[in-house]
């Protein structure tokens, strides 16, 4: 039997050790644990050194910002202070002004004495002034020599003509002393005699002068009192003006506070006391007497009436006030349609601002773009007849009436334009018909020369 050969052994190729080698080099060893371990840890130690560094830095900074703050508090605080001390001096001031105020409003009716005068100082001065010229103060008396040299001095100047006013001061002293005491005693005993007769008379004067000032002190007293007593009832006066300005007004329609019930007995009781001729204080006092010996019986009927009249005065009340918070409120609302009625209108004249102003605005470009667009070789329009003839007719204005207003000109022209005859108007008709005819020739050789120039 033929028995089936086994099939021959393929030969491997000579590079597949080679290539095994190969994939063995090219795959990778897988890393130890123990490196691995060792590199988490380093990483761990290296974020936690970054996060410390990290949170110092935010402490720093932390401290400074706090710093600042307290810094910019102490600040505001002084700043407070500052404004607090501001507003308590101006307030005092305030104060101050006003008493000045009153003090400008104070006006007082006085009649000086006699004696005090009113004037200013300067002219006290003057007065004074007057009254030494007018009576002048009593001299004091010569001396024996002087006297002596006043009975001399005719002789001594007979003597000597031609000397002077120190020559002969001179000789008189020598004269003099070469006097004998009984030659010289009647001057010193006239000396003597006016000498007392001035003292007797100063001290007169003295005494009139201190009678004067006690008087003149008194007086100044007496007027300061006077003046102070006016200032006070001014004051007051000032006070009540105040407190009576301050006091508003009762409201009439507000309800009147309900009467109690002892008011209630006493004016039942007063009508027939009255009658008794009792004054008004003897009702007072015989009223609250017998209320007060009333029983609690008798005063219960003046209590429920009295009860009746606060609850009706209390239901008032609440009305009242329910009128006054509707009419409040009422105007409240009032003013707030009028405020947003006058917000609309505002912002409508905005609108219509802004509106006018947007249509100006394209007005002037479009007007830009014309002028931009506009050929400047295009030929003009010519002027009308009436333009033909205000020309000729400025120039003959400005000529006869120099100095007048452009507009009164232009008035001027047309009155006369309206004046002028059909055949003078021919006159101007005729010229600017001619400027016409020119005027579209020249249109039409401008179109050719364009169309052209469009085409090439």
């Amino acid at each position: 039997m033929a028995t089936n050969a086994d099939p021959a052994p393929t030969k491997k190729p000579r590079n597949s050790r080679k290539a095994l080698k190969q994939k063995n080099e090219l795959v990778e060893t897988p890393p130890s644990p123990v490196s691995v371990k060792g590199k988490s840890a380093k990483s761990f130690e290296q974020d936690l050194m970054e996060m410390q560094t990290m949170l110092e830095k935010m402490k720093i900074e932390k401290d400074k910002t706090e710093e600042l703050l307290k810094e910019k508090d102490e600040i505001l605080r002084k700043k407070e202070e500052e404004l607090e001390t501001r507003d308590a001096e101006q307030e005092k001031l305030k104060v101050e002004l006003k008493k000045l105020q009153k003090m400008k409003e104070f006006k007082p009716n006085m009649t000086f004495a006699c004696g005090q005068s009113s004037l200013t100082q300067a002219e006290q001065e003057k007065a004074n002034k007057k009254k030494k010229k007018d009576c002048p103060e009593t001299k004091r008396p010569s001396s024996s020599y002087v006297l002596w040299c006043k009975d001399q001095w005719t002789e001594v100047k007979k003597e000597n003509p031609e000397a002077d006013f120190k020559e002969t001061s001179n000789i008189l002293g020598a004269k003099w002393k070469s006097l004998s005491a009984e030659d010289k005693k009647p001057y010193e005993e006239r000396y003597q005699v006016e000498k007392e007769a001035y003292l007797q008379v100063i001290a007169k004067e003295k005494r009139e002068k201190e009678a004067m000032k006690l008087l003149e002190d008194d007086q100044k007293q007496r007027t300061a009192m006077e003046l102070l007593d006016q200032y006070l009832n001014f004051v007051q006066e000032a006070e009540q003006d105040n407190k009576k300005k301050n006091k508003k007004e009762k409201d009439p329609l507000k309800p009147k506070h309900p009467v109690s019930a002892f008011l209630v007995y006493a004016n039942e009781r007063r009508a027939a006391l009255r009658e008794e001729n009792k004054s008004v204080v003897e009702v007072a006092k015989i009223t609250g007497e017998e209320w007060k010996n009333l029983s609690d019986k008798k005063k219960a009927p003046y209590e429920k009436v009295a009860k009746k009249n606060k609850e009706t005065y209390l239901q008032a009340m609440e009305e009242y006030k329910r009128t006054k918070e509707e009419e409040a409120l009422s105007q409240k609302k009032e003013e707030e349609e009028l405020l947003k009625l006058h917000k609309q209108e505002a912002l409508q004249m905005l609108k219509k601002k802004e509106k006018t102003d947007n249509l100006i605005k394209k007005e002037k470009a479009t007007k830009k773009k014309k002028n931009e667009n506009v050929d400047p070789n295009k030929p003009k329009k010519p002027a009308s007849s009436y333009f033909l003839f205000s020309k000729d007719e400025r120039k003959k204005l400005t000529e006869e009436r120099p100095g007048t207003n452009n507009a009164t000109v232009t008035a001027l022209i047309s009155l006369k334009w309206k004046e002028l005859s059909e055949e003078e108007k021919q006159v101007y008709n005729g010229k600017a018909a001619k400027l016409m005819e020119a005027y579209k020739k020249e249109v039409e050789a401008y179109n050719k020369k364009s169309a052209a120039t469009t085409s090439s």
